[in-house]
Parts: structure tokens; sequence; C-alpha cells
């Protein structure tokens, strides 16, 4: 059995009292106080979470432009430097191998930000599909990553960095300073809040860390865990890896035909997609709120009188919205908004409303 990483924050979480669970290979905090009141604090202040367990992979080189294009659905002939872009990562049948962030520090160097549970998969895939002059280098375990996110997150990562925030715009990045240390300061984030995501060596993690719980304490910057991450992202309707998306289902069953460039040129998986489009899809990602009360969770089947048409991938009791909402792959004919369905909960059936996404945004 593999031992479990630290991150570079470990003594901060413990420190504030962070409940720490073994999770994707890292030992993280899933919370502090309570998932309820760091919710909160995101929606109404600001939360500050270790994401360095997600992993950092840089391909560089004259051909480091066409291996992205063929790697990724997005079209990255289009994104300028300084833009990033959410992707996804395909297998030759249309799955997800992962999704993925895709930065372009420049015309010939991307950094591709994955999920930490598929880093080495991830890792391994990149590497056996890089042709011409390019390097690919996995450079996760000497980045530090932390996400602020909130209402107040710009005012507080401005005290902290040379970058100017004010007229950032969403999907945006720079290079520059945090503290005087040299730092990727993206406006990004899986909260449906405004809100920032910095990348710096590891060795500062604590520097960093410090500098702003400083900033942020009069602004109301509380530390945030896993638990609050789930509640936040599905309130924004963000597909969770292994729940929503998988290497069992395409872009285009999840809602997520925004992120394809259809008429980019070819790229793994193109040709299966291009197949959907022609035949139509069988089943759809779709957003429900239940009607009748209950919490849906993963893996709760989804009917439509007597007949199984899908399953739930994720369920919560919205914290924000007072109500309980979720994710669910549903046959076709299910998909359209307002659709009356029934969750199956506990040997019940809830009666339940297929709505438009997000549930909750304020990206502003």
């Amino acid at each position: 059995m593999n031992e479990l990483k630290r991150t570079g924050f470990y003594e901060a979480h413990v420190a504030a009292g962070g409940k720490i669970v073994p999770f994707a290979g890292f030992e993280l905090p899933v919370q502090y106080s309570s998932i309820v009141a760091e919710h909160t604090a995101v929606r109404t202040t600001a939360g500050i979470f270790d994401v360095s367990h997600m992993g950092e992979i840089f391909l560089q080189g004259p051909d480091a432009l066409a291996n992205v294009q063929r790697l990724v659905t997005q079209d990255l002939t289009k994104v300028k430097p300084n833009r990033a872009v959410y992707a996804g990562m395909l297998y030759a049948d249309g799955s997800f191998v992962d999704d993925v962030l895709v930065y372009c520090l420049a015309e010939d160097a991307f950094l591709l930000v994955v999920n930490a549970a598929n880093l080495a998969k991830d890792h391994k895939w990149i590497e056996g599909n890089v042709f011409g002059d390019c390097v690919c280098e996995n450079r996760s375990d000497s980045i530090s990553q932390l996400a602020i996110q909130g209402p107040a997150s710009r005012d507080i990562v401005q005290k902290v960095t040379d970058v100017d925030l004010t007229d950032m715009k969403y999907y945006r990045f720079r290079q520059g300073n945090v503290l005087g240390i040299d730092a990727i300061v993206s406006r990004t984030g899986y909260t449906g809040e405004l809100g920032f995501e910095l990348y710096f060596d590891r060795s500062h993690s604590m520097t960093v860390w410090n500098a702003l719980m400083k900033a942020g304490q009069p602004l109301g910057l509380q530390p945030a865990g896993l638990g609050c991450r789930d509640t936040l992202r599905l309130e924004a309707g963000m597909a969770l890896y292994g729940n929503d998306i998988d290497d069992e289902h395409t872009p285009l069953e999840a809602g997520l035909a925004w992120i394809v460039k259809m008429d980019k040129g070819d790229f793994n998986g193109r040709s299966i997609l291009e197949k959907q489009l022609t035949d139509g899809l069988t089943r759809h990602l779709v957003g429900f709120e239940l009607v009748d009360k209950g919490i849906p969770r993963h893996g709760y089947l989804v009917y439509a009188g007597d007949h199984e048409i899908g399953v739930v991938t994720s369920g919560t009791m919205s914290i924000t919205l007072k109500k309980p909402i979720g994710l669910a792959y549903v046959q076709h004919g299910f998909e359209a908004v307002g659709t009356e369905i029934d969750v199956e909960i506990r040997n019940r059936r809830m009666k339940a409303t297929v709505v438009s996404l997000p549930f909750y945004s304020n990206t502003r």
C-alpha cells in the first residue's frame, strides 16, 4: 500500500483544527469548523482551499501546440497567452481520460492541470501520445496550489500580489509575484464564485498561507475543506470526475458540448463525437431538484413511471438554495427542463424536476 502524501500546507491544516482524511493519495482536510460554515463563508466572504493535490503537467517545444490540439477538445489556436480553458482529454472512444484546465503560458508552452486521482494515468497517457519536438514534464510534486474563492477574494489576493486583479476576466491569468515569489495568479475556480488560484514553488507554502490568512482575516477569510468544495461545485453545476464524467461517458452526453470544438481539426475521440452528433444521443447528464423531501446520492436510480431511465451521479442538500439538488444521467427524451422524474431513495420514489444548470452562479 502506497504511503499517503502531504502537501506543503499540512501543518497549517492541523493547526487550524482540520479533520484530516485520505483523498486521492493525500492527507487532506475534509473540514475545519463545519461544511455548512465553510460553504457559507465562500458564498458570503471568502474561503481558502489547499488544492495542491491537483497535478501540473507542462508541455513545451515547437510542437507543443500541435500536441495539445490532438490531446484536448478545445481549440488552442484561438487561445492567446495568459488565457486558460476548460477542456476534455479523451480516449479514442470519446470518453474521458480526464477533464483538465489548459493554461497557455506562451505560444510554445502549456500547463495542463489534471485531477489528483488521475495524475499517474494522465501523465502516462500524455507521454504515450506526445510526438515531434515537445517535452512533457510532470512538476506536480514541486508546485503548491491555493484557491481563494468568494466575494472578498479579489481584495484579499490583491494584498499579496503585484498582479493587477482589477480588470482580470474569468479564465485569465498572469505570471507575476506573490510576496516576491514567482507565481501564476489565475482567475479560475470550482465554486461558482469570484475566485483566484495561485501556483508557486512548494518551498514557499507556509509563507504564502500565513500571509493570505493575515490579509484575509479582516475580510472574513476562512480555511475550507474538501467537504464544502464538493457542495459548492455541485451548486455551480460543475462535473466531478469519477461521479459525473468518466471513461464511460463523452462530453456531449455530459452536457459539455461547449468545450468541444469540432471545427478545429482532428483530435482524440473526434470520430465518435461526430457520430453522436449525427445519430443523436441516447443519454444526457441533467440537473434536477427534488420536489419531495429527501437527499439524492450517487448511485440512486431514476424513474419515469415504472421505467428505470437513469442514475444519479451527484446529489446533496444545497446549503445556499435550501433544497435538494443533483445531477443524473437520463435516457434521451427525459432531458428537457421541466420534465418530471422520480428518484428512488431508500426504496421510495421521490418526485423531482429537471432544471437548467447551473443551480447557482456568481462568478462576476
